[in-house]
């Protein structure tokens, strides 16, 4: 392991620290976490999959938490200078920051993208959201995705994971393009990643 590679893993804190700090969250904000436990490996990859490794601009990750789905994309390829992370708990801003220092870190409310990102001049390459959506009635789900949509390159995708058997968002939505994974059996719950792009 290089040196670099060494001090970074000292760094972070065991896979246990996560889900401990992850469920204390949960037990405080139920609604607002969506999941006892940080993404699986599993379901990080199968999210990290449709985020293009080539591109320059910006990835945005809703709601990453502890860096479950940070991480994966980051093995995946994508630069960590590139990831735009927003989040609403200062505890995991902190730690956020702490672990990726390359990358913008963004206290603030995702629900809120217009003043949330403000200060984001370049379209983002890919949107990649790890937040609770099925819990908000479905015209916020859907104004979530079209304010995405904004902040995106045409064409890039709005990547949202749920444990839900039905769709997050509907995928009837006029002028947009939706597919999905395969239910995904090794996270716990079983849990599907879905694809909206603007068409």
């Amino acid at each position: 392991m290089a040196p670099q590679s060494a001090a970074r893993a000292l760094k972070k804190p065991l896979r246990l620290d996560d889900e401990v700090r992850f469920l204390r969250s949960w037990i405080e904000t139920p609604l607002r976490m969506g999941a006892v436990m940080p993404s699986s490996k599993f379901l990080a990859r199968a999210v990290a999959r449709y985020v293009d490794t080539q591109s320059t601009a910006p990835v945005i990750e809703l709601g990453p938490g502890t860096g479950a789905i940070t991480d994966a994309m980051i093995a995946h390829g994508v630069a960590e200078k590139r990831l735009v992370l927003v989040e609403f708990d200062p505890g995991f801003c902190a730690l956020l920051r702490e672990r990726y220092p390359q990358a913008t870190v963004i206290q603030g409310d995702a629900y809120n993208l217009d003043q949330t990102l403000a200060e984001l001049d370049t379209p983002g390459s890919a949107m990649v959201s790890g937040l609770p959506i099925v819990t908000r009635p479905m015209p916020i789900r859907v104004k979530l995705m079209r304010d995405a949509f904004l902040k995106l390159e045409p064409g890039a995708p709005f990547i949202q994971f749920t444990y839900s058997v039905a769709p997050p968002i509907p995928k009837s939505q006029p002028g947009v393009v939706t597919k999905a994974s395969e239910r995904i059996w090794m996270n716990l719950p079983p849990a599907r990643v879905w694809v909206y792009r603007k068409g």
